[in-house]
């Protein structure tokens, strides 16, 4: 067979770095971006650092990791870096030191000294005014002189890394990059910073990450506080059942776990400021959904992913979903680590789970539990149809829906408990025999012989939305 003649065609450097710089990053995740590579060199100290000085503003991000020797910082600058990522590594594309760089400045400037002996400094500065004149893919290799203040003072002589953007463009859009409203909200931006960072990585703050120590993260020499979702320090948060799908796509297998929770209702929180902080960074009906972490990192805060829509009544239901690197192109993971797309038949797998923890939530909501006072419920009329067995998402062989081998299949790995009847939105038990209550029994009733279950939910999701008070009259 003949060989083909190649032409290799490099990118124009002035152009792409142009596009590169909007792939979908905001100020806080790419501090986190940044922030992902400390982790993975193994720091237990990283210190952020946002300083106002009009045009001259930077921002700075130091850890005491493991380092890198000069051959390796200069790997570290090229787009799509070439190295070996280890299972529980956060970083992904080789990209997010110098995506997430550019994203906000047009200088960046990294310093870094390896934990080996006799290793020396090593600098290296992308400066988008040089490619832009230059229009080539070059970076500055700087000598200790030559190094700018903020980078020169940080690393002193330990091993680490320090990261300097200078030039924040992106960041100070303003007309009076020195006045006043520049400086407000450069400070607003380094709050957010901190409140974002402490709920991507609050399971490494507070030490829950298996074979690491505590991470200490500081904003401008304020220590960062672990967000817990799940609010599990209060005594009255409720942990559901937790579970372990299967995931099986064309890009590799691996296992999602799935950790439910029903969090307390306001009255039963152990203080205001408690209810407060729970409601997180988007307030309480934002919050509500899933939390989907891989490798332990927080990539998605709320939300049902299109499994359902945000509800008042359920803002009390939080789940946490883990997955680990194998499963990332399953899920679709972006270069900002901003967003994930739920495999389309794990969605299938999730939907009448969603529905049971949903139930709960409601409940929890409207405080319906049954004190000790209360009358005895009466047995249900003969004409309500009877509570059927949890609906499983699986068939025998295993696989959700027709067999597609270019979507994941998903089983249980682990056996789950029977489900709350998924004709039911709350638990008819605790409610008295009443006039609505019997109006209620019957259009389910007359659902469940119609076949229209899941019609009958679509419409009490409407109701809701449209006659709140008729629904909740209705005990829905």
């Amino acid at each position: 067979m003949a060989v083909r003649k190649t032409i290799e065609v490099v990118p124009r450097a002035r152009r792409t770095l142009t596009s590169l710089r909007n792939l979908g990053y905001d100020l806080r995740h790419a501090v986190a971006d940044i922030v992902d590579n400390s982790v993975s060199a193994d720091a237990t100290t990283i210190d952020v650092t946002v300083h106002f000085a009009g045009t001259h503003s930077w921002i700075r991000i130091a850890d005491n990791g493991h380092g890198m020797s000069p051959a390796q910082l200069t790997e570290a600058f090229r787009y799509g870096s070439d190295r070996e990522y280890t299972r529980t590594e956060l970083g992904r594309f080789g990209f997010g030191l110098k995506s997430a760089s550019t994203s906000q400045c047009r200088k960046l400037t990294v310093v870094s000294r390896a934990d080996t002996p006799d290793a020396t400094l090593a600098a290296r500065q992308l400066d988008l005014n040089h490619i832009d004149q230059a229009d080539k893919w070059e970076i500055f290799d700087l000598t200790p002189d030559e190094l700018p203040e903020p980078a020169r003072s940080a690393l002193g002589e330990a091993s680490g890394t320090v990261v300097l953007w200078e030039d924040l463009d992106h960041v100070l859009q303003y007309q009076d990059p020195f006045g006043g409203w520049a400086k407000r909200q450069l400070i607003a931006c380094a709050e957010d910073v901190d409140e974002h960072l402490g709920m991507v990585f609050h399971r490494f703050l507070a030490g829950e990450v298996a074979d690491r120590r505590p991470l200490r993260i500081t904003v401008n020499d304020t220590r960062v506080e672990a967000w817990d979702p799940f609010c599990r320090s209060e005594a009255s948060t409720t942990a559901l059942h937790q579970e372990d799908l299967e995931v099986h796509s064309r890009y590799g297998n691996g296992i999602v776990h799935l950790s439910p929770f029903v969090l307390p209702h306001q009255n039963q929180f152990s203080s205001p400021t408690a209810w407060k902080r729970a409601s997180g960074p988007k307030n309480w009906n934002r919050q509500q959904g899933f939390y989907i972490y891989r490798a332990n990192r927080l990539i998605q805060s709320g939300g049902w992913c299109r499994v359902r829509a945000l509800d008042e009544h359920v803002k009390l239901a939080r789940v946490s979903l883990d997955f680990f690197p194998e499963l990332d192109n399953a899920f679709g993971i972006n270069v900002a680590k901003a967003s994930v797309t739920l495999p389309e038949d794990l969605r299938d797998a999730l939907n009448p789970r969603v529905s049971t923890w949903c139930r709960a939530a409601d409940a929890a909501y409207r405080q319906k539990q049954p004190s000790q006072s209360a009358p005895p419920r009466r047995p249900r009329p003969s004409r309500t149809a009877p509570t059927p067995q949890a609906p499983t998402p699986t068939t025998a062989s295993g696989v959700t829906g027709p067999g597609r081998k270019d979507t994941p299949n998903i089983r249980p790995t682990t056996p789950s408990p029977p489900l709350a009847n998924p004709r039911v939105p709350a638990a008819i038990s605790q409610l008295p025999e009443t006039a609505p209550l019997r109006t209620r029994q019957a259009l389910e009733a007359a659902a469940a012989q119609a076949g229209e279950t899941e019609g009958l939910i679509r419409i009490v999701s409407a109701l809701r939305a449209m006659s709140p008070e008729v629904a909740r009259d209705l005990g829905w």
